[in-house]
Formats: C-alpha cells, structure tokens, sequence
C-alpha cells in the first residue's frame, strides 16, 4: 500500500510514513462525515462557540507540541511556527464571538407578511490544504465552516500528515463529536472521487494554479461551490518619498516570512529611480546579516525550504532570470534544501523571477520612474493577491488603493491575513474569500424565506 512521507528538511530524515486510505474507507470516513452533520447542523451558537474557545485553549497549551511539528516537517523558523499557533488560536476565538452576528437572520421589507433571509449550512465541505502554513490554512477554514455547522474534511499535502493528524485529535478533545472534523490520508490523485462524492456539498483550495484548475474543473463538473485562494506574485513599491528604514525592514519580514514560501510574501520589488541604489544598498546590509542552521534554534533567521525540490525550483527560477539578464547581487546558490538569500537587480517583465511566483528567498527587484510605472508595472501580472506600497504621500496612497488591481493594497505595510479582514485575490490568484463575515459566509446556503397572509 502506498503511504504519505513527511522529510524534515534540515537534515533530510524521515519523520514518519502514513499509509493511504483505501477507497471503502474513504467512503465510510465520507459517510461519517455526512451522517454527523445531520445533527451537527442543529447544535446551538452557544454549543459550537463553547467547543471552539476550547480548541483554542488547546492550541495555546500545547503549543510548543504544535509548533515543534511544523518545523520539523517543513522546516519552518520554530519562532514563525510558535506565532502560526497562536494566529490559529485567535481565528478559533474571533469565530466563537462573532459566528452568529455574521449569520444572524435579517428581515427584509417586501410586499410579503414576512419575509427574510437566513444562513443555513451546506454540510460535509473538503478542505485542499498546502504544507507551507500547515496549521494556519487549515484554521482559517475550519474555524468558520465549523461554527456555521458544516462538517470539514481535510486532505492535507502529504508531507505535513504529523500537523494533520493533531488537528483531527485536537477537535475532538476540544469536545466535537468524531466526524466533524476528520483528515483524509490521500494523495492529490483521489481528490476527484472525493469531490465528486454526492455527500460533499463545497470544496476549498489552498495551494497551485494548477491544482486550483482541477480542483475548479471536477468541482464544475459536480455544480459544487468553490473558493481558491491560488498563488501570488506580490508587488513591493517603494517610492522616492518613502521612508526607507522601515521600508526596508519590512521588506525583509515580507520576502523571508517562512522563507519566502508564502503566497502572500512580497516578491516583486518595484522601487523608484532616485532611491533605488540606497534602497538596494541597505537590503544587501540586511541580508548579510542573515543566519542559516537549524529552525529549532532560537539563534537561526534563515531556514531551509520545505523540501530539495522546492530549492531546485526556486535555483531553476534564478538561474534562468540572470541568463537573461538580471544581475545577481547576493547568494544564489543552494545547498540541499538550503537556498540562499539572494538579491537580483535589473528585473524585468519577461523574466522567470518576474512572471512566475518565486516561492524562496529571492529579492527581484525592479527600478521605476515614478508612480505611474511603478503603478504600470504592479499590474503587470496575472496574479492579484496583494500588494504594498511605501509613500509619504496621500495622493500616491490614493492612486494605489485604487488603482491596483488586487484583492487588497496595504499602505507602508506588509500584506498579511488578519481573521477580521476578508481575504482572497484576483485574476490567477483565485476566488471567493476567506476570514471576515465573508469568509463565514462562503458555505452557507443564503435562505430567502417568504410569507404571505392566510
């Protein structure tokens, strides 16, 4: 029987094998999942809520145990990976508060009695997850799916079944009956059947353009909802009024957070003329001061990536954009799974580390001449997840927020999900959103209910 592998990354050792689900125990782990719901469904607000402060209670008392996982299985900063447990911890609070004023029912005036509109669960919804932010991807989706009294079935990427299966443990200690919320251990070619199973209402999809496309293609096929939260090519605009020292300490968080493995990690960066070689040499001084070892190390700030071929690529990528022309500054090799912080100039539309997403820690830097191209050349992607930008001016402020296509432009600051924000991209990056009232409201059936007199 095949199994689902897990490589700690640092030092490529194996941390654990898990055996894949038959297709009867898919079936039955489906079946459990849609019985389940039938009086999930019905449990209070208050029910729910109590459950969901628990789990997040769990999540903070075991979070060292969490945080551990992650690392090891992908390799991520122990610090980062300690901060995505407690970010996982606040969603499960913000949906315990606020689930039921998002589906309150309204009352709408109309020409009937009564009339009104109500929230109604849709019931078992499977959850496509990446490795890269294993636990924090999956909250975000089940905090609310959860507290709107949907059934969550999680396949998760293959090498992080450790992260997986303490999620699966922890619902049900936090007091959800088994079945509510249940990992499936297969890989991406048995996705489909699950789709395409009658008894799963929704699908939702982290990851790849093209595991988005299949994923959206067999959904289609099977009239089912969707929501895709796909890649990202983040633009970083640092314009000549900027202030650079914070420009450039922001720049850092925003290319390497997670090594630079983060959809919505800054990885175009598009920086006026005039201070561009000021701008350039104050990252190179950072950078420098990186330091590579292991994760588990407080005194680590660059780990490695989540595996040898996810460095390969990243190394792929680099290599093809200097032979075309870019200039290579700093870094630029590897070492196993280690890729160093590198600094290419000369960027241009064209180029791999320009047109593809750059999931390492490249910094590829453009120079513009003025808002207008900066603006121009921000745009000039197929992906619209997000961006920044760095002004001390209103008006240049204004003509981003605007003007940007993205699903959301933040001023003198990094992009980052916050549960109180929707979030969700354009173009290549997907639909549909995620967090926020929005986010709740993705996988609930939108109830007219209309009453005339007797």
């Amino acid at each position: 029987m095949k199994s689902l592998k897990s490589i700690n990354p640092y030092n490529l050792k194996q941390v654990s094998a898990v055996t894949e689900l038959t297709e009867k125990e898919i079936k039955q782990k489906i079946s459990r999942s849609a019985e389940q719901f039938l009086s999930f469904r019905k449990r209070s607000f208050s029910y729910r809520r109590e459950r969901m402060q628990r789990a997040s209670s769990i999540l903070r008392e075991r979070k060292h145990e969490f945080a551990e996982m992650i690392t090891i299985e992908m390799g991520k900063l122990y610090e980062e990976a300690a901060a995505e447990v407690e970010k996982c911890a606040w969603v499960c609070e913000y949906y315990a508060e606020h689930a039921e004023s998002f589906l309150a029912p309204r009352a709408i005036d109309t020409d009937a009695d009564k009339s009104m509109v109500v929230c109604q669960p849709l019931g078992p919804v499977l959850a496509v997850m990446p490795w890269n932010f294993p636990l924090w991807q999956v909250f975000r989706f089940a905090a609310p799916a959860l507290m709107a009294g949907n059934t969550a079935l999680l396949k998760h990427a293959s090498n992080v079944q450790g992260c997986a299966g303490m999620m699966e443990s922890l619902f049900i200690s936090a007091g959800f009956e088994e079945g509510v919320f249940m990992n499936l251990t297969i890989s991406s070619s048995m996705v489909g059947g699950v789709i395409a199973s009658p008894e799963v209402k929704a699908v939702t999809l982290t990851g790849s353009e093209p595991a988005g496309a299949a994923v959206a293609a067999e959904a289609g096929r099977n009239l089912k909802k969707t929501v895709l939260e796909l890649g990202g090519s983040n633009a970083f605009v640092v314009l000549r009024d900027a202030k650079l020292d914070h420009a450039v300490k922001t720049a850092m968080k925003a290319r390497l957070q997670n090594a630079g493995q983060s959809c919505i990690a800054a990885k175009r960066f598009i920086v006026d003329e005039l201070v561009f070689d000021t701008f350039i040499e104050m990252l190179e001084e950072e950078v420098q001061k990186l330091r590579r070892g292991d994760p588990m190390d407080a005194q680590t700030t660059i780990a490695p990536l989540s595996s040898v071929s996810q460095a390969k690529s990243v190394e792929k990528q680099v290599r093809e954009s200097v032979k075309a022309g870019a200039n290579l500054h700093v870094g630029g090799k590897r070492e196993d799974a280690f890729f160093e912080p590198t600094i290419l100039t000369g960027v241009e539309p064209g180029m791999a580390v320009f047109d593809e997403e750059t999931f390492g820690p490249v910094f590829a830097v453009t120079s513009a001449s003025g808002d207008a191209q900066a603006l121009a050349l921000s745009n000039n992607s197929e992906f619209g997840l997000g961006m920044q930008v760095f002004t001390s001016s209103e008006s240049s402020a204004e003509l981003f927020m605007h003007e940007a296509n993205e699903g959301a432009v933040f001023v003198n600051g990094l992009v980052k999900s916050d549960p109180r924000l929707p979030f969700g991209g354009v173009k290549r990056s997907g639909y549909g959103r995620e967090l926020s009232a929005e986010g709740i409201r993705e996988f609930v059936n939108v109830k007219t209910l209309w009453m005339g007199g007797s």
